[in-house]
């Protein structure tokens, strides 16, 4: 108590943005209120930069992008969010692929918006699921290779770098984070077969 700002509430104390559940990756949290007030209002006037690391299903065809459809709660599942839904808000995500593999593209993106569950709506709007988002349409059962198996336990969705301004002397800040083991270790398996089938 008193260590972090009042701004998240009693129950997540000093957060100044959230993530998905199934979501690793970064977060900012402030040590006191005002703090917490100037970050809040960098991400409102959009002055916060996010990067994202996603891998989805299929092959995204253009090598980088822009993805602007606006985003709304979806009519018929109140857990989920569509392309246009109920009272849609503007969203906007900039990407570039990163790799390719067979049946998969993994894709760093920058969600110029902040709106929920942004960038699982938009991917899956383009037919490309996130990798483990059966939420959101990718398959419960996957295909590597020549074997069929259940996906991840969890989205290949992953917060890998943040830059914003510090919000008493004005430096930019810039904080990365890598790919947790269980991803990693996903496109590992990838590569690994990419380079037998080579062979």
């Amino acid at each position: 108590a008193g260590r972090l700002s009042s701004g998240g509430g009693e129950l997540q104390p000093g957060i100044v943005h959230r993530l998905d559940r199934m979501t690793s990756g970064l977060v900012i949290v402030a040590k006191n209120d005002s703090t917490h007030r100037a970050l809040a209002a960098q991400f409102k006037a959009r002055g916060v930069r996010k990067a994202y690391r996603l891998l989805v299903h299929g092959r995204v065809a253009k090598p980088s992008g822009e993805i602007a459809r606006s985003v709304g709660r979806d009519p018929r599942h109140r857990v989920r969010m569509k392309a246009g839904g109920l009272k849609p808000r503007e969203a906007v995500t900039e990407y570039r692929v990163a790799r390719r593999w067979p049946g998969f593209t993994l894709v760093e993106a920058h969600p110029r918006t902040g709106r929920t569950h942004q960038l699982r709506v938009h991917f899956a709007s383009l037919g490309h699921p996130i990798v483990g988002d059966t939420l959101y349409g990718a398959p419960a059962r996957i295909k590597i290779g020549t074997e069929t198996r259940d996906t991840l336990e969890r989205n290949f969705l992953h917060a890998a770098g943040i830059e914003f301004q510090h919000p008493r002397t004005g430096e930019a800040m810039s904080f990365e984070a890598p790919l947790p083991a269980e991803l990693e270790s996903f496109l590992q398996e990838l590569s690994a077969l990419e380079g037998n089938a080579a062979r």
